[in-house]
């Protein structure tokens, strides 16, 4: 089963968005471009809330050894 994780490799920030990037097999600036319209719209607010959200939701993958 397919599973949201924050990513390891493509972060700038935390890795919300190169985890979203990565679960629907898309390229990551394309998920932070629309992230960065969707802030700009909601004058700030929603997009910086949503990202919090989101952090404190998406868990870390798993350690592999």
């Amino acid at each position: 089963m397919k599973r949201l994780y924050l990513s390891r490799t493509n972060k700038k920030i935390s890795g919300v968005c190169g985890g979203i990037a990565e679960y629907f097999n898309i390229d990551p600036t394309l998920v932070r471009l629309i992230w960065v319209v969707f802030t700009v719209f909601s004058m700030g607010f929603g997009g910086i809330i949503a990202y919090i959200i989101a952090l404190a939701i998406i868990p870390e993958p798993p350690i592999s050894e």
